[in-house]
């Protein structure tokens, strides 16, 4: 795995941060996530690439993308987190770093939101940090590629 990518994959909704429930998901957008990780990522010489899709099959695709073409993945599955074994078994065969990201808490929401099939797979896990938890989220992966 030679790639200085990571990418960073969001799922269902995210396509409408900022503007969908600002009271938990603050006012940021995915533009503003994507520059914050690229300013993170470029200080410990790796870029990011950010995909949302809101589709299961999407986000699976995108990850099998990944086994090509990144050294790392952060992903928001969104409400796949707790229902999607199919993202769950495609995380399993990518070699790299995973880091799973909310930007909640879920685990001070309603209570079918604590269970993750993605931290299975997840070499680490934030929730509750707004949208900064990308951007600690890339800054672990970057540290763990650095060996």
């Amino acid at each position: 795995m030679s790639s200085k990518t990571i990418f960073i994959l969001n799922g269902p909704n995210l396509n409408l941060l900022g503007k969908r429930q600002p009271e938990i998901y603050g006012h940021d957008t995915l533009e503003d996530v994507e520059r914050n990780c690229a300013a993170v990522a470029a200080e410990a010489g790796f870029e990011v690439a950010l995909f949302q899709s809101n589709y299961e099959g999407g986000i699976v695709e995108l990850i099998h993308r990944a086994r090509d073409e990144a050294c790392a993945i952060v992903i928001n599955p969104g409400a796949y987190t707790h229902t999607s074994i199919a993202i769950l078994d495609a995380l399993n065969a990518f070699e790299g770093p995973v880091f799973e990201c909310h930007i909640s808490n879920v685990h001070k929401r309603e209570s079918f939101r604590h269970h993750s099939y993605v931290s299975l797979r997840a070499d680490g896990v934030m929730a509750g940090f707004g949208v900064e938890g990308y951007a600690l989220c890339v800054r672990r992966a970057c540290s763990v590629l650095a060996g």
